[in-house]
């Protein structure tokens, strides 16, 4: 393909976009209603010449007030109008003007000093001016930056966290091609959001966002943290309702013993809220993952590199709430107990179907030592969240954190190595998850 649409050129002009097309709109409307109200002057004028006309020229002061009242008002308004209808076209404006602006506060253009024919002095004109575009598609900002070897190259393919926190928008991938570097960014992520009839889960994704899905057969196991009021319950509650939809076999620890020890009465037998049963069941998982190795190695149709998907074996997630408040009541021992079970289930769970979701208010680098926090892959906050337990589940990151006051809103970790805003599927008023689950419970029994 000799032409690609690569989106509009950021030029110098743009650093006053705003401006230019608010007077675009408002002074013409300004100069028409002016016009309109002036028209038996400016005719007199026309007819009697402007010595004529100024002789008997007297000042009508209601008519100029309301002239120029109307005259300003009328633009204003259509102004605001314009900005709440069109606020989308104002955005992509603003945008433009926002990186033209970077790219001069930046200094990433050259200049040189010419002589003027007007004033006769010299002055300075741009001689480079980068090859910035923008674009909008899908939800997603595109911006392109031509790779012309100048000396600002390298400086080009680093502007990633300043177009996520100068724009509001989250940085979804970098590409090179066509001797483009490319930045996508998904802009407005709350418009992704989606209900929990529409979390679904096949071929080892379970669908969260309409951009988002946790490929769990690639990526295993889940860390969620949040605070109180943040939705980290509804979250988990949603998850367990698509996965016993899916037919996984899902097993629940809730030390807590709160809302998810509930779902006793419709999961018999797969809920645990008592540290007994909770350390017999992380034991019991790894036996069973053992176990399931051993079969899948000796299944005749066992071939290397596939996973037990491929064998026909179902996933079993063990999802383990307020994880961090369970380690904090064991004594030494047990604790050391838990932790090697744990790590078994993470670090050998991927290729049997094994994966943990672990919720805590805060993930404690204590309990997530040794690699363990990078081994969840998909890691999500939910509410507001201190530096420290930002830091703690992201990592180092130069990310913005911003708390929006939304329930369910949060952040999210991918495997994609960006961290992304993310909200949580959206539950209907009275949704009844009890309820929900048993019918989700039923259906699978059924199938």
């Amino acid at each position: 393909m000799l032409w690609k649409y690569k989106g509009v050129r950021i030029r110098p002009r743009h650093k006053r976009n705003v401006l230019k097309t608010g007077a675009f709109i408002s002074v013409p409307v300004f100069l028409l209603l002016m016009i309109l109200f002036w028209k038996d002057h400016l005719w007199s004028l026309y007819e009697k010449g402007i010595e004529n006309t100024f002789q008997h020229f007297t000042f009508n002061v209601p008519l100029i007030v309301t002239s120029l009242l109307v005259s300003i008002i009328v633009p204003i308004a259509l102004i605001l109008v314009w900005y709440f209808i069109f606020h989308q076209s104002y955005k992509k404006i603003y945008h433009r003007q926002k990186i033209a602006r970077m790219i001069f506060s930046n200094k990433f253009y050259e200049s040189k000093s010419v002589r003027s024919k007007i004033t006769e002095k010299n002055v300075q004109k741009i001689s480079y001016f980068p090859k910035f575009y923008y674009r909008v598609k899908d939800n997603h900002i595109i911006i392109k930056i031509a790779m012309d070897m100048s000396r600002f190259q390298q400086r080009f393919m680093e502007l990633g966290r300043e177009f996520e926190n100068g724009l509001f928008c989250d940085l979804v991938s970098t590409d090179m091609e066509d001797g483009f570097f490319t930045y996508k960014l998904l802009y407005d992520a709350g418009r992704n959001r989606i209900g929990i009839n529409e979390a679904l889960v096949e071929k080892g994704s379970m669908t969260l966002m309409k951009h988002i899905k946790w490929g769990f057969d690639k990526l295993p196991h889940m860390l969620i943290s949040g605070g109180t009021g943040g939705g980290k319950t509804y979250f988990i509650l949603t998850l367990v309702k698509s996965l016993v939809a899916s037919g996984a076999d899902v097993r629940i620890l809730d030390p807590k013993n709160a809302d998810l020890a509930d779902l006793e009465e419709v999961l018999e037998g797969k809920v645990f809220s008592r540290k007994n049963g909770i350390m017999m069941t992380l034991r019991k998982s790894v036996e069973d993952m053992m176990q399931r190795m051993d079969d899948m190695k000796n299944h005749p149709n066992y071939r290397t590199g596939e996973n037990y998907s491929y064998l026909g074996y179902k996933p079993v997630f063990i999802i383990f709430d307020e994880y961090v408040a369970f380690m904090d009541m064991l004594d030494f021992k047990e604790r050391e107990t838990a932790m090697q079970d744990i790590k078994q289930i993470i670090m050998l769970g991927r290729q049997m179907g094994f994966f943990l979701i672990a919720g805590a208010q805060r993930p404690d680098a204590k309990y997530f030592a040794d690699g363990i926090r990078d081994q969840f892959n998909f890691r999500v906050s939910l509410g507001q969240m201190s530096e420290t337990g930002y830091g703690m589940l992201f990592g180092d990151t130069e990310k913005s954190f911003v708390d929006k006051g939304i329930k369910g809103r949060g952040y999210a970790y991918a495997g994609t190595g960006n961290i992304m805003e993310f909200y949580s599927p959206l539950i209907p008023n009275g949704y009844d998850f009890i309820e929900e689950i048993r019918l989700a419970a039923k259906g699978t029994q059924g199938a």
